[in-house]
């Protein structure tokens, strides 16, 4: 079972699900999740190989919707950000009896090739053994990572004082082309859908649309102005009011 962090807010509203994205956490969305849980409750979870949830050697599509699922006693709506987004779509497709809303947050249900191994070769590079704060570690990641942004990011799943990451890196390299890919699914979700986008990011694009209406029917689409693929993190209140919006309508 996934481990979560639950805010609780007024039970007679439909629970929220969050799902991060890839080197993320349930801890990444507190403040987010803590915001929303004034109109319900909402529960942030670790994905399989992230955070304090448990290691597996597969991190595939179907086993983490799987997972989401079983985290969801009846009905929940359901948020995810990039591949918490894609995990979100495949449970709403697999289980539709457990979803009621879907928000995607900045990603579509394709392919990519933005591989994102060079980031966990400079987390595996880390000579955790000269590690004694996370200034520490920052200053070795900057030989591989010039984005400050990124770095500190990527250093929140580092447990300092374990000197362990708490990130399956080894599992996560192995599994990057189903991660960045997206499995063959059938069915469609009929429920409310929103896909929601950074208006600086490329990741959710006009060509991806034909595709996005033939899995999810009632798709709707909206820009956050201003914010880019961490819509959440660099617009944080103007993206919890388009859930907000979407989620009480």
């Amino acid at each position: 079972m996934l481990e979560a962090n639950t805010y609780d807010g007024p039970s007679e509203t439909t629970p929220l699900l969050i799902a991060h994205g890839l080197f993320g956490s349930a801890r990444n969305w507190g403040v987010v999740a803590k915001r929303l849980s004034e109109d319900r409750t909402v529960r942030a979870v670790d994905m399989r190989n992230h955070g304090e949830s448990p290691w597996f050697d597969a991190h595939r599509y179907p086993q983490m919707a799987d997972d989401l699922a079983k985290v969801i006693p009846e009905q929940a709506d359901v948020l995810g950000h990039s591949m918490g987004g894609k995990a979100a779509m495949v449970l709403a497709l697999a289980h539709q009896e457990k979803v009621r809303k879907l928000i995607v947050a900045d990603i579509a249900p394709v392919a990519y090739s933005h591989t994102q191994t060079p980031l966990i070769d400079a987390m595996r590079d880390l000579d955790l053994d000269q590690v004694e704060t996370r200034g520490d570690a920052d200053r070795q990641l900057q030989a591989h990572i010039d984005d400050a942004g990124v770095r500190a990011f990527l250093l929140q799943s580092l447990d300092v004082k374990a000197r362990r990451w708490r990130l399956n890196l080894d599992v996560l390299a192995d599994e990057m082309d189903s991660i960045i890919g997206f499995p063959h699914v059938s069915g469609t979700f009929d429920g409310p859908t929103l896909f929601l986008s950074g208006a600086n990011s490329d990741y959710v694009q006009p060509a991806h649309r034909a595709t996005i209406r033939q899995l999810f029917p009632m798709a709707r689409f909206a820009k956050i102005p201003g914010a880019g693929h961490w819509l959440h993190a660099e617009k944080p209140r103007e993206f919890e009011a388009a859930v907000s919006a979407f989620l009480n309508a």
